[in-house]
């Protein structure tokens, strides 16, 4: 992949990443942005995400409904997310409207006017997405697991932010953090498909005009895992449950062998977690593990879904498979484990939107594009002494666990840390 990067830095800051893919007929290009919650101070909580909803609402060149209606036209489509670290808005056109797609992800990030009108109707519609999130079991334990994994950070509060932070939050501080974050040289304009790298430089030197000013978006905070306990009491059907720890950021040595560690625990239908707790047991419809990495600190999660009876034998299970991964790893599933993981790698090459992602990312992260062989490499030298290592490194801290739904027989924090040691 990587004999096809190219990179350029414009005067400005501006860090321009291309992948040349001349064998598609489209091209993906979007603006990624060191701007996300971890950057928030406690009073603008939700700030990030609603500045993405409002780029939308009307810039300096064009109205909301121009914005949707002229990438339609050319039948390519546009959107945008916020994280925790960062901010990002992409489109993905034909090959030959490459330079519409620029244009109009540089207009949003320049030239939002935040009109006061479509602000307060735009607040209706936050408000509405935050209601609808707190309507979503699933989506309120992954707050509340990241919550108790960094309490009182910025880390640890909600993208979406709260219900009474976003509905006072004035213009004023909206409009400030714009200023402050959405700058040239805190952002990266990447792009994959099918076009020249310096066709895509020319579009930035006319859309991304000369700056003296810097990115601020360097100055968040440390993350401090914490963990501990948190659950709500609610009339649901299900106890939604999320057991964590404290894993690695993208930089540790470790990322890859806890990465590898995850797929062969719960990553997949062949993992032990859905061997043992669904296959065999029967305890939930749903159960895998993830990591969550960021640039100075990651967690390492198991969710499950299951029903209030059920769930006094699932903990116990989870903490029993979570004791053997010191013991054997077979040679079968750690290949497979690392197959699957490879065939991720690899299979998000094939798109142009995944490619331009990926280099965005890395470039923000590592300072460089990571080769594809280089990824797998990584991947293919995770041996068993690695999972051990990794598992020993992880599941000995401290734990995270939260709970939300009919939680009168989930055991309490003491008992399932005694089940850990």
């Amino acid at each position: 992949m990587t004999e096809s990067v190219r990179i350029t830095t414009l005067d400005n800051g501006l860090r321009i990443i291309s992948d040349e893919m001349p064998n598609v007929e489209t091209a993906s290009a979007g603006v990624w942005i060191d701007a996300g919650a971890r950057f928030e101070a406690q009073k603008v909580n939700g700030v990030s995400h609603m500045l993405e909803h409002m780029t939308f609402k009307g810039t300096r060149k064009r109205s909301a409904q121009a914005i949707a209606e002229e990438i339609e036209d050319v039948g390519g489509h546009i959107n945008a997310y916020t994280s925790r670290e960062n901010t990002a808005y992409y489109a993905k056109v034909l090959k030959e409207d490459l330079g519409l797609a620029v244009d109009m992800v540089a207009d949003l990030v320049q030239n939002a006017v935040l009109d006061d009108e479509e602000l307060e109707r735009e607040r209706g519609v936050i408000l509405q997405e935050i209601n609808q999130a707190q309507d979503t079991p699933d989506d309120v334990v992954f707050d509340m697991f990241q919550e108790a994994c960094y309490p009182d950070q910025p880390l640890g509060r909600p993208v979406l932010g709260t219900l009474d932070g976003v509905g006072q939050m004035p213009r004023s501080d909206i409009l400030g953090y714009m200023t402050d974050h959405y700058r040239p040289s805190g952002m990266v304009l990447s792009a994959a498909g099918n076009f020249q790298h310096d066709q895509l430089v020319d579009m930035a030197n006319e859309h991304f005009p000369q700056s003296s000013a810097k990115s601020i978006g360097d100055t968040q905070k440390p993350a401090k895992y914490v963990g501990g306990d948190i659950r709500e009491s609610r009339d649901i059907e299900q106890v939604q449950l999320l057991m964590g720890f404290e894993s690695f950021s993208y930089h540790d040595d470790d990322f890859y062998a806890a990465s590898v560690l995850s797929m062969l625990f719960g990553g997949g239908m062949s993992s032990r977690l859905f061997q043992e707790v669904r296959e065999k047991r029967g305890l939930v419809y749903s159960v895998y593990s993830f990591i969550t990495a960021y640039a100075d600190g990651g967690a390492f999660g198991i969710y499950a879904g299951t029903g209030e009876k059920d769930v006094k034998e699932l903990i116990p299970v989870v903490c029993d498979e979570i004791g053997k991964l010191d013991q054997n790893i077979g040679a079968d599933e750690l290949k497979r484990a690392k197959a699957q993981l490879k065939s991720s790698v690899l299979m998000s090459l094939e798109s142009t939107s995944s490619r331009a992602e990926q280099l965005a990312r890395q470039s923000m992260i590592f300072g460089r594009v990571i080769p594809a062989e280089e990824s797998v490499a990584e991947i293919e030298a995770v041996d068993e002494a690695a999972i051990k290592r990794v598992a020993a490194r992880i599941f000995t801290g401290t734990p995270t666990i939260a709970a939300l739904g009919p939680i009168s027989q989930v055991e309490d924090f003491a008992k399932i840390q005694s089940r850990l040691n």
